[in-house]
């Protein structure tokens, strides 16, 4: 009996020592203030580049198309080349269509004899006529052949007219300056007029480059249309997918007339040399343009103060008693390790600048001494 009680008194004697050791209230230690160098906030001038999707475009370009029915007797280009106004391009059936001049000419001619034949006849029997020396029938013949032979004329000297103008585009002449394509026909092809497409000829220098802007832009780029740098500015530049600069500036050539009402954008052209020939329409580029205005002043931060968080970006902004706060920020231009902010900080602001990884908001922080450069 004694052993039972002894058993009971011990039992009891455990479950309240458990229950005074899970009441225990749990005092968790503080994590240690992070150690972090900041950077003060302060405006400053900067150069850098805005960039905008381009594509390249021909300033003149145009389809060469068959306005004659017949077969190719002549290519007179390598695809691809270089081709200069008035160079001979197509041979379409030129022989053929010259036999056909020299014949509608030659019936011109007859029907001109003729006429020269029928004038005289008219004008003998109406003389023969008022000395009724004729009957006023052959008078009435010879004056309906002469209206003949007129109309005979007329035609004839049509036909000349049509004839020349087949025989003229039987042979086809680069229209301006440029780079010819592939050909669409090969020699011996049969081809039907105003319809088989020859082949497309696109200037080559200088080229024209387009980009979008939104509408919001367009006092901008009028004001640099209306009072344009110096050519050594390179205020327009380009570069490619790669991120190769054109070696070449630019200039503004137009704003266009309207904004497109889907997009709210508005399209700018550039003019760009191209003299070796680096630059091909539908091209895929950017064009930069410079952002240099000394009147200007931005927001600048290290680049490396900025952490992403799914597509926002956001900084570490110093408080009063030694906390950071998780401040969100839009960007602008990155230029080298610095990045212009367009809004969500202040001019003095302290920002975290080194130990982002290892902080979360309203964290406490040691400081260094705050940086200004």
């Amino acid at each position: 009996m004694n052993n039972s009680l002894r058993f009971i008194l011990v039992y009891f004697t455990g479950l309240v020592l458990m229950a005074s050791c899970t009441n225990k209230p749990q005092q968790q230690q503080a994590p240690p203030p992070v150690a972090v160098n900041t950077y003060q906030v302060q405006k400053g001038s900067a150069v850098y580049y805005d960039n905008y999707p381009a594509t390249v475009a021909a300033l003149n370009e145009i389809e060469l198309r068959a306005q004659v029915t017949g077969y190719i007797k002549g290519i007179f280009f390598n695809d691809g080349q270089h081709v200069y106004k008035g160079q001979k391009l197509y041979d379409i059936d030129h022989e053929t269509y010259q036999a056909a001049y020299n014949q509608a000419v030659a019936n011109m001619n007859v029907a001109l004899a003729n006429l020269d034949k029928a004038q005289q006849d008219a004008d003998r029997y109406t003389e023969l006529l008022k000395k009724d020396a004729i009957a006023r029938q052959v008078v009435d013949h010879a004056i309906t052949d002469l209206q003949a032979a007129k109309m005979q004329v007329a035609a004839s000297k049509a036909a000349v007219a049509r004839a020349e103008t087949d025989l003229k585009f039987s042979v086809l002449y680069a229209p301006f300056d440029g780079t010819i394509g592939i050909s669409q026909v090969k020699m011996g092809t049969l081809i039907s007029a105003n319809q088989t497409l020859l082949n497309t000829i696109s200037s080559d220098n200088p080229m024209a480059v387009d980009i979008a802007v939104d509408q919001s832009l367009i006092p901008r780029f009028a004001a640099l249309k209306a009072h344009p740098a110096p050519a050594s500015d390179s205020m327009f530049t380009m570069n490619f997918n790669d991120q190769s600069v054109y070696p070449l500036p630019g200039t503004l050539s137009f704003i266009d007339r309207a904004v497109d009402p889907q997009t709210s954008t508005i399209r700018v052209r550039f003019i760009f040399p191209n003299k070796d020939n680096m630059l091909k329409p539908g091209m895929s580029c950017n064009v930069r343009v410079k952002n240099n205005n000394p009147l200007q002043q931005f927001l600048l931060i290290p680049f490396k103060a900025v952490v992403e968080q799914m597509g926002e970006y956001f900084v570490f902004v110093l408080s009063a008693n030694q906390t950071v706060k998780e401040q969100k920020i839009a960007l602008g231009q990155r230029i080298n390790d610095k990045i212009v902010v367009r809004s969500g900080l202040k001019e003095g602001d302290a920002i975290v600048i080194d130990g982002v990884q290892k902080l979360r908001d309203g964290a406490k922080v040691q400081l260094a001494a705050p940086q200004t450069h």
